[in-house]
Formats: structure tokens, C-alpha cells, sequence
């Protein structure tokens, strides 16, 4: 397909589509002649992802400019990738973080197969500064999430195992971080009210 039908084709404006290509964000078409160049299935999903990335989960260009070059890097594994996607959308922590002690009973426990990463790093900090507020987790309580999230994982982690493309696997993760993420808070917020508002047994 040429750009006029690329552009109709996606809902994005030429000028725009022109513009990601500028900015490397999208690739360029196999040239036809000096004024024309051919596009794919590719590139829609390409646009599709930008489209989700500004709007669905509000990054701004150069966010998506990282996301796109991670996605077109061959040097990238799909699992190194899936955590820079994760790291860009949930603002992770990139500095190693010791261990905090109940985050090592999670991952030394067998329950989790961890390398350090950024999630983790995120994980500890949190614990260390719920330490410093004087507020520590419990540790059953973060057993019986572990539990939880875990489940949760595995129906992610399907979801990303189905994708045809490095295109709709950044989009999938990119959605379950940032979309999914915010409703499982949300529906926990309601698990937690309509226990609240249980009569006592």
C-alpha cells in the first residue's frame, strides 16, 4: 500500500506518518521510485502501537521513540524487551537495590525466577521505604499477594506468548502494565469496600 492508503488504512494523518518516519519511529517503506515507496501490515501495527502508546497509556514521543528502537534492535531478546516496555511505563528503578529481606523469602522461596531488573529494584525500594515510614509489610500479607499476582502473571504472560509480532507484543505488555494494571487496583478497591460493608459472621 502507498502512504495515502497507510494513512486511511490506521486513522493517522500523513503529516504524522511522515513525522515517525522522520523520527525513525516508524520504518521506511521499500522505495518504489523517487517519489513513492511501499508499506505493510507491519507498518499498521507499527502505528497501531504508537496510537495505543500516546493515548491508551500516555507516554509522550520520546518514550516511543526508546520503545520503537528497542522493538527494531535484534541484538533485544523478547524477554529484555518486555522489561524495558515495563520499566518505561511503570517509571522502574534502573539502580541495583539490595535485596530487602522479605522480597528475598519471595524469590529465594522457589515461588519467583528473578535476575535483578528494574522490578525488582522497584520491589525492594518500596519494601525499604514502607520500613522507613513505619509502616512494614507483613509478611503473610505479601505472601497472600505473591499468590494473587502470581496468577494474575500467568494470564499475562499467555497473553504475550500469542503475539504474531515484536509490534503486538509491546503492545500487549505495554497494555497489561498500564491498563490492566489500573484495574486491578480499581477492582481491588471494590473487593475491599464490599468486604468492608459485610456484616460481621
Amino acid at each position: 500500500m502507498q502512504l495515502k492508503e497507510l494513512g486511511l488504512r490506521s486513522g493517522v494523518s500523513t503529516a504524522s506518518i511522515k513525522f515517525y518516519l522522520r523520527e525513525g519511529m516508524l520504518p521506511r517503506g521499500r522505495i518504489r521510485d523517487s517519489s513513492r515507496a511501499d508499506y505493510t501490515e507491519a507498518h499498521l501495527q507499527r502505528l497501531e502501537l504508537i496510537k495505543v502508546l500516546r493515548r491508551a497509556v500516555g507516554l509522550g514521543l520520546e518514550k516511543i521513540k526508546a520503545i520503537a528502537a528497542a522493538i527494531d534492535d535484534p541484538r533485544l531478546g523478547d524477554v529484555e524487551l518486555m522489561g524495558r516496555v515495563q520499566a518505561m511505563i511503570l517509571g522502574l528503578a534502573e539502580e541495583p537495590v539490595p535485596d530487602h529481606p522479605l522480597a528475598a523469602g519471595l524469590i529465594g522461596s522457589g515461588r519467583w525466577v528473578d535476575a535483578p531488573s528494574p522490578a525488582r529494584n522497584s520491589l525492594n525500594l518500596l519494601l525499604y521505604r514502607m520500613d522507613d515510614l513505619g509502616v512494614p509489610a507483613d509478611g503473610r500479607v505479601l505472601a497472600a499477594y505473591a499468590d494473587a499476582v502470581d496468577q494474575v502473571a500467568a494470564l499475562d504472560i499467555g497473553s504475550v506468548e500469542r503475539a504474531g509480532s515484536r509490534d503486538e507484543l509491546v503492545r500487549t505488555v505495554a497494555v497489561g502494565t498500564h491498563l490492566y494494571g489500573e484495574l486491578l487496583l480499581k477492582m481491588l478497591a471494590v473487593a475491599q469496600a464490599s468486604r468492608a460493608m459485610r456484616p460481621p459472621a
